[in-house]
């Protein structure tokens, strides 16, 4: 065998092993879009379900560090534990199961979640020096592991929202934003002009969740201001005429991810099953798209709860002074 027939042979080798890992990354974020692309075709009654049931069982977990979930992983760990009947909204690796001496059962499939990695270009002129690669990862839901330890069980039930009702906590919520909002008229929208969230009464809704849901979806949209997260698809040429509806997308899951906060059970918003066709058609023709929604409504959720966290301890640091003043 030649010198050369060797250096082609490693050469094609070495371009299989590079072609297998870029497919297995490519294959993170297709099959990830493949998956909400599915829930999506199943039509609106599906895609509300998930976020129902997703919205009573709270916003998904690491029951090992009991860190949130987020950006699509929230999507992924929802839809997994609605298909798959979980009753824990908890997730753990393997080895952090095994870490507490707890014990994957056998058999028990895992679900793929994605995180990024900053990887550096070893040979480029562009700008950027750095740029992510998607990589995945394995969870298991606590009801696939046994012998979880009972400190980590208490941990996991002491998971719970404040002795405060769904509404008193929603209220607060929306005050703290400082958002303006106005009742009256028959549709909910917000209007960048003249940054105001316009809303119909709240007696036009059918639940106070149903109002919450509405009001949330309308404040994710109110985080796009330019004085806030600064988000314009328009200016975009990815989304082109489906920028729209693309922000709708970013809106939808933000307001999912709110009510997931708020568990409320039974909120959705009524309008947006129109967009269901453009959202299929932006995920289908961009792999990446649900990510950067699902990473945009993330960023807004927590703009909302950080406005929130303010106002609860700027409140905390008065009462005592109000009440020295009484």
């Amino acid at each position: 065998m030649t010198n050369a027939t060797n250096h082609n042979q490693k050469n094609t080798k070495a371009k299989s092993k590079a072609h297998q890992k870029t497919g297995v990354k490519t294959d993170v974020k297709q099959a990830i879009t493949d998956r909400i692309v599915a829930l999506m075709e199943r039509g609106t009654e599906a895609w509300k379900k998930t976020w129902k049931a997703a919205a009573a069982a709270g916003m998904p977990c690491n029951a090992s560090t009991g860190a949130p979930y987020r950006g699509v992983n929230i999507l992924i760990l929802w839809a997994q534990r609605e298909e798959a009947g979980f009753s824990s909204n908890r997730w753990m690796t393997y080895k952090q199961a095994q870490a507490v001496g707890a014990q994957v059962r056998k058999g028990e499939k895992s679900v793929a979640c994605v995180y990024f990695e900053m990887l550096k270009r070893k040979e480029s002129q562009e700008e950027a020096e750095f740029f992510p690669m998607a990589k995945a990862f394995s969870l298991f839901n606590l009801d696939q592991i046994d012998n979880v330890p009972e400190q980590l069980q208490d941990y996991i039930d002491d998971m719970t929202l404040p002795a405060f009702s769904q509404d008193e906590i929603a209220e607060q919520f929306i005050a703290a934003s400082g958002a303006q909002i106005e009742h009256h008229g028959n549709r909910a929208f917000y209007r960048p002009s003249t940054d105001t969230i316009v809303l119909p009464e709240r007696e036009a809704f059918i639940s106070s969740a149903n109002y919450y849901a509405t009001a949330c979806h309308e404040l994710t949209h109110w985080t796009g201001h330019k004085s806030r997260l600064d988000r314009d698809f328009s200016k975009s040429r990815r989304f082109g005429d489906e920028h729209y509806a693309f922000e709708e997308l970013v809106a939808e899951l933000g307001s999912a991810f709110l009510a997931g906060h708020f568990r409320f059970i039974d909120a959705t918003v009524e309008n947006h099953a129109s967009y269901l066709a453009s959202w299929i058609k932006v995920l289908k023709n961009d792999k990446s798209a649900i990510f950067t929604a699902a990473k945009h409504a993330s960023a807004a959720y927590e703009f909302l709860a950080d406005l929130a966290d303010t106002a609860t301890e700027q409140g905390e640091e008065q009462t005592p002074a109000m009440q020295t003043a009484a």
